[in-house]
């Protein structure tokens, strides 16, 4: 997933101490859709997701509860592609040190993706986080597309933006396929070498009809 964004959002200027900052970023490509979700608990508010992520209080993450939290949030985003939902699923994960997340400075990334098959011509995704919203504060952003086929043409954001709806265009694929391509390389060789022994027998042919006489 590239990390540059098709447009800069306007809002949060600054993480507030009392705020969970959840930072969504969205990229289209030709088969599939990834979403990363960075979460940055603010002071006021860490110990509330450590203890969601820390379910036997003993001070460390393990697997299987990271696994739980991000499950959690992954359950709490919605995404759609021309009104039809997708379903996401994890892809990967990172925790910070129980210390940075108490302090302010720990970021939770969760990454996730879709499979999507897509036709020529216009869409539309919307992306919506449902994730902790008593005490969030949200970004979302389009990523710019790393195909040549996919173009975004617009993003549309509710107020708090927990909410983005993306435009975007599919191009056709104009590259041929390899197949094709081998097949059009393996006819032109074969060309060649019939006609190569074409003009060999009659080369032939005639040095025999020369000799004979």
């Amino acid at each position: 997933m590239t990390a540059l964004l098709f447009a800069a959002a306007s809002g949060v200027s600054a993480h507030r101490l009392d705020e969970n900052l959840q930072a969504a970023r969205i990229g289209i490509e030709a088969d599939r859709v990834e979403i990363e979700l960075a979460v940055t608990p603010g002071v006021a508010t860490a110990n509330e997701i450590i203890g969601e992520i820390d379910r036997n209080d003993d001070g460390d993450f393990s697997i299987e509860e990271q696994r739980a939290f991000a499950s959690t949030a992954i359950d709490a985003l919605r995404l759609d592609v021309d009104g039809q939902p997708l379903m996401l699923t994890p892809t990967a994960s990172t925790f910070p040190a129980l210390s940075e997340l108490r302090a302010g400075t720990g970021i939770i990334l969760l990454r996730m993706a879709a499979p999507i098959s897509h036709i020529d011509g216009d869409h539309h995704i919307t992306f919506t986080n449902d994730h902790h919203p008593a005490g969030s504060v949200y970004l979302a952003n389009a990523l710019v597309p790393e195909s040549d086929r996919i173009a975004v043409t617009a993003q549309r954001r509710d107020a708090n933006q927990r909410a983005l709806t993306i435009d975007y265009t599919v191009h056709p694929d104009t590259a041929a396929p390899i197949w094709m391509v081998a097949s059009a390389i393996g006819a032109v060789i074969a060309l060649i070498v019939l006609g190569g022994a074409g003009l060999l027998q009659r080369v032939r042919g005639r040095t025999v009809t020369a000799a004979a006489r």
